[in-house]
Formats: structure tokens, sequence, C-alpha cells
């Protein structure tokens, strides 16, 4: 018996998550007919807690157990029923004339581009509350969302009918899911050494210090203009961040000269960091610098570039700056998200002594 042997139909598949992955769990009732062709299926593993085998979610093994195949991220665009196409159309350029971010519009599309997926060929404007319901309890029980990725599925179907069907207080009867509560992911200091003295070029260098240095986001430190420096002042303006925000950050004294002398060899045109052929650089190649780093100082930390941002505030915090400061370097709206590093500063949490060194 082989890989391509039929599948059994009397087989049961679930769509769920395995440590962090998506996989697809496989039940059936045992015989040794099954347990061999099981056995024979490439990558099958067993998950003692679920009591079924499991591969990962890929399209190779959907299409092997006649799962069908959903379209995903922009791919879903191609898909939508032309009687609902309009709404779309206006939906994006509801959003544009609200001159939301590039990213949100994205992001709000995609999402709500898979409700008018799901509908074929009914009208979206014709929905009522009880419908959507039942739509965002399919999402999280069948389709497994996350919470968050529910929460902004949730928000474009909103901006739909109260932003351009103009239904006020039409969301009012939908309850949204509890965002689980996650802590930043912090590098402690001698790791962060560590890092730099691995990266030894010195665009690769410059861009992880300064990310770590003023605590900015990826999109922050691709979007940095040669004109935003203010190296006499040690201030750098940050254009139009998240929220349309500009704010100033300090600009790291330590850094000064290792910036001089990588101005003189890389020579950039516009953006402070730019591609080879004098492109911005694309957030995808700092995260991948960034990664590359880990790796090469053996951290075995599973975090992303966002997490030099993270360590740069929770190491303000243990050194004792005032969290009001804190604040403001990083462009924080609401001082409640600021006041998250709270929770992740051991210092102090770190001079407790357990009752049972006291026995």
């Amino acid at each position: 018996m082989n890989d391509l042997a039929p599948i059994p139909a009397n087989w049961q598949f679930e769509l769920t998550k395995h440590e962090g992955k998506s996989v697809i769990l496989i039940r059936f009732e045992y015989n040794t007919e099954h347990y061999r062709l099981i056995r024979s299926i490439i990558g099958v593993r067993w998950n003692s807690t679920q009591k079924a085998w499991y591969v990962l979610d890929t399209p190779m093994h959907r299409e092997r157990f006649g799962i069908k195949i959903e379209p995903v991220g922009k791919e879903v665009l191609l898909h939508i029923h032309p009687l609902n196409q309009l709404a779309l159309y206006t939906f994006i350029e509801t959003l544009e004339l609200k001159a939301y971010s590039q990213s949100t519009i994205t992001t709000y599309r995609n999402e709500f581009a898979q409700l008018l997926y799901a509908l074929k060929d009914k009208p979206v404007e014709d929905l009522d509350t009880a419908r959507l319901r039942s739509y965002f309890l399919y999402c999280l029980k069948t389709l497994k969302l996350s919470e968050n990725t529910l929460h902004s599925r949730i928000n474009a179907v909103k901006f739909y009918y109260e932003q351009v069907l103009h239904r006020e207080k039409f969301f009012f009867e939908i309850p949204r899911p509890k965002k689980p509560s996650i802590l930043p992911k912090v590098i402690n200091a001698q790791d962060i050494k560590k890092l730099f003295i691995a990266t030894t070029n010195l665009k690769h260098n410059t861009l992880l210090k300064l990310c770590y240095g003023m605590g900015l986001r990826v999109s922050e430190i691709v979007n940095l203009k040669i004109t935003d420096i203010d190296s006499k002042n040690r201030q750098v303006l940050i254009e139009r961040a998240k929220g349309k925000k500009d704010r100033y950050v300090n600009l790291p004294e330590s850094i000064l000269l290792q910036l001089r002398e990588y101005y003189k060899a890389y020579k950039p045109k516009k953006y402070l960091f730019e591609g080879q052929y004098g492109e911005q650089y694309s957030k995808r190649s700092a995260q991948q610098v960034f990664k590359d780093a880990l790796k090469k100082a053996a951290i075995n930390k599973d975090v992303g570039i966002h997490g030099l941002r993270h360590s740069f505030a929770t190491h303000l915090l243990e050194a004792g700056t005032d969290v009001k400061f804190i604040q403001e370097l990083l462009g924080h709206n609401d001082i409640k998200t600021t006041l998250i590093y709270t929770h992740v500063s051991q210092k102090d949490i770190k001079r407790i002594k357990s009752p049972l060194d006291s026995l």
C-alpha cells in the first residue's frame, strides 16, 4: 500500500492548530488496513492529546483528503460573485476617501472579501445581525480563526455596514471574543549585545542598533529619510507613523560616529536604508536581517524584529524612566498600551524570595 491509495469514505477530518501550526486531524475506527494506510502517509504524526493522527494543513494534503481549498489573502478577490463586486469597490473607495493607511485598507479589504466569498450570490447588504452572528460563529468554530483575526474581520464588516451603508449601531447585538492577554517578547541586554557583535555588516548593524536604540517599529525604520535626522540636536523625526502621527525620538549618542561611517560607505540618496538599486529598503528585508542576526548570535528565542522595540521600552522602564516619557517615545495614544511593559519587567519581582527558600 502506498501514499496514493484511496482514502476510505468513513475517515473524519478536522482543521485545527497544533503547536502553533495549522494541521489536519485524522480519525477513523481502528483496523489493520486503516493503520497501514495512515502510516504510509508522508509526514503523519500521532497527537496523544487529541487521540488522533495529524498532518500539516497544506494544499497537497487537502487535495489528498478531498478537503475544499479555501482562497486566502488577496487570492479571495478573484472568487467573489459579480453580485457583490460593487459592494467591494464601494468599500475600498470609502476607506481611501477616509484616508486610512494602505496597511489598514489591505487588511480590511481581505477580511471583508472573505465574507463576500462565503455569501456567493447572496447580496451582502441583505444580511441581518442574526446571519452575521452565525457567520462569525462559523469563523470561530469551523475556520478556527484566532481571536485577533476574528476582531479584524468584525472590524472590517462593521466598517461596511456603519460607514458605507450608514446603518448606525448595527453591531450592538454582536459580541466580540475576548482577546488573549499576551505579554510582549523581550530580549535581555546581554543578548542584545551578542546580537550586535554577531552582525558584522555595517548597514545591518546600524539598522538593528537604531531599531533598538530608538524603539522603532519596522515600518518606521524603513521609512526613515536622511532629512529626518538632526544629528546636532540628536533628534529624529518619525513621520506619519502608526495612526498618521509624527513624533520625535532621541538619537543615541553612541551611534553618531557609526552613522557617519555608514553614510560615507553607502551614500543613501533619500531613505536612510536603501536597497541595492536605490529603492526603499523593504520591511521583509529588515525582518530577515534580524532573523539572520539571531541565528548568528545563537539566540534561541522565538521573537521578531518588533522585539527590539519591546526590549527598548522594558529596559528604559527597568532603568527608572517615567512611563509617561516611554509612552511619548513609543508614540502610544493610550498609556494603558505602555503600562503592559510593567508586567514584562522582572526587576522588582526577582527580588521577592519564595517562602520555600526561608524554610
